[in-house]
């Protein structure tokens, strides 16, 4: 494989990358995915009949265009059609259930749903496109190329993310929030996320999530292959390394599951090169396990939907067996800014722990129709991460808190309010409160506390039932602990770090 960096610096929008290199290397396999491979001349070609396809649909520059299914050719090919016409994708985590996805339906406002066949009982709302009648709507539109309407400062992707508040934000991102790490690293010469000639990519996070989107678009945009799964799966996923990728971005989860395979050994993953990973700490026993078996170069990046994914990096140099710096969460790219804070955005000294505010360009334009929600947490170009650290005298960041009570289950992010407006429906439950508690496999697990009314009777296999009905299987609390009463504050406010006590006392750092 070649050591030359791949690095093209003239493209500058998602919508011109399949038609740059259709012109330089139409015949080099683009994206990959169940057994269907495009080239770079046929993902163009795709992405311009759908695009007029959209067109012809009334579909139009600044529509939202929303996206149900597991990952797929068609659903990447998608993902360039609007960017091509000016439409903004809006992909949908196809785990949730239908009231979450009627509530981002309706928050975004969009024209138009692709949706696989098998998740339609869960939609509602705006006109239906099948992904079982794809070829059909696309054939008899042309190939050619869609004029370009879009810059850099445009809206490409609207990404829901979970809030304190209960409901899902739309946080959008603009067309440079996936070149401008990009840049940085090439104009400093630095090679923490790097492609090469030759390179096969697996995108293991989903595209639904910005880690997932942006990886897949890093790869597109330097022209090289990439492998989806329509679902990650460990067995799958090991198959598909085994048969010669050479890097890949993963959730921690992910690489615990890879190793628990049969098979999981050096011989394996010899192709390998490089594994990013990110979306939730690491704990320290599986990164020096999996070191050894992966025996490729590691860097973790850190970053929220809201920094337009990864703001901060533990490069590959510092991924050395018993470095103090294995529990950082980097440092941040040239061009990115860290700074914590204290009480009343006070900047704190090094080994003091704040809030983690970020500077980076690519930040996102906003969340979508929330001004006030924007201007708290997108504050003078810093985002206010809501998640607690400090720095050390090398600007190196430590994540050691949540402030916002986030929970991270195999790289998911998950809000106890969320859980608890479902949770207090149930007749029985008087009170319910929600925390992350360890767990060796996905990181944390949803761990709820109930108080039941007087006279009521209620068992954890009904709430489970109850909850099924209404929320994701990954936001489902793994146990429900029945108590007196929830302890709160003389305001009401859940008093979470009481709970979380006796799960997290005697941990380093309050997140797995």
């Amino acid at each position: 494989m070649s050591t030359e960096r791949l690095h093209h610096a003239e493209l500058r929008t998602v919508a011109r990358i399949p038609g740059y290199h259709a012109e330089r290397t139409p015949d080099v396999p683009a994206i990959t995915c169940a057994g269907r491979t495009l080239t770079y001349a046929e993902l163009d070609a795709l992405s311009n009949r759908i695009g007029h396809a959209l067109v012809a649909d009334g579909i139009g520059r600044g529509d939202r265009i929303a996206y149900l299914g597991l990952e797929s050719v068609d659903y990447y090919a998608t993902y360039f059609a609007c960017a091509k016409i000016g439409a903004v994708l809006v992909p949908i985590n196809f785990r949730l259930t239908g009231p979450e996805v009627a509530h981002i339906l309706r928050d975004s406002g969009s024209a138009l749903l692709v949706v696989d066949d098998d998740l339609r009982p869960v939609t509602a709302g705006p006109r239906m496109r099948g992904t079982s009648g794809f070829t059909e709507w696309t054939r008899p539109q042309p190939a050619t190329e869609l004029p370009e309407v879009t810059g850099p400062e445009d809206a490409v992707v609207q990404l829901y993310t979970s809030g304190t508040t209960g409901l899902p934000k739309g946080v959008v991102l603009a067309q440079r929030s996936f070149f401008a790490i990009r840049d940085s690293l090439a104009a400093a010469g630095l090679d923490w996320i790097d492609w090469r000639a030759g390179d096969r990519s697996l995108i293991g996070i989903p595209g639904f999530h910005v880690g997932g989107i942006w990886w897949a678009t890093q790869g597109f945009s330097a022209g090289i292959t990439n492998v989806a799964m329509p679902r990650f799966d460990s067995a799958g996923a090991l198959r598909l390394i085994s048969e010669g990728v050479t890097t890949a971005c993963v959730v921690p989860s992910m690489l615990r599951l890879l190793l628990a395979e049969p098979g999981a050994d050096k011989e394996a993953f010899a192709s390998l090169r490089k594994i990013v990973y990110g979306g939730s700490p690491i704990a320290e026993a599986l990164l020096q396990e999996a070191l050894p078996v992966f025996d490729c170069d590691f860097a973790q990046i850190y970053g929220l939907t809201e920094t337009g994914n990864t703001a901060i990096c533990l490069p590959p140099a510092d991924h050395v067996a018993g470095s103090p710096r294995l529990r950082a969460a980097g440092r941040p790219y040239p061009g990115v800014e860290v700074k914590i804070i204290g009480d009343g955005g006070r900047p704190l000294p090094p080994g003091e722990v704040g809030e983690v505010c970020l500077r980076t360009p690519a930040h996102m334009i906003g969340y979508w129709g929330t001004a006030e929600a924007t201007a708290a947490t997108l504050v003078d170009g810093w985002i206010h991460t809501g998640d607690a650290g400090s720095l050390d005298e090398d600007g190196y960041v430590f994540i050691s808190d949540r402030l916002k009570d986030m929970i991270i289950v195999g790289g998911e992010n998950i809000y106890p309010a969320e859980i608890e407006n479902v949770l207090a429906k149930h007749p029985a439950v008087a009170d319910v409160a929600v925390i992350g508690v360890p767990d060796d496999r996905f990181g944390e697990a949803v761990h709820a506390f109930v108080a039941v009314r007087p006279d009521e009777e209620v068992r954890p296999r009904e709430l489970f039932v109850f909850s099924r009905e209404r929320l994701a299987s990954f936001k489902i609390p793994s146990r429900f602990e029945f108590v007196d009463r929830v302890p709160r504050n003389p305001s009401g406010k859940i008093l979470r770090r009481e709970l979380r006590e006796k799960f997290w006392s005697g941990r380093d750092r309050q997140v797995n």
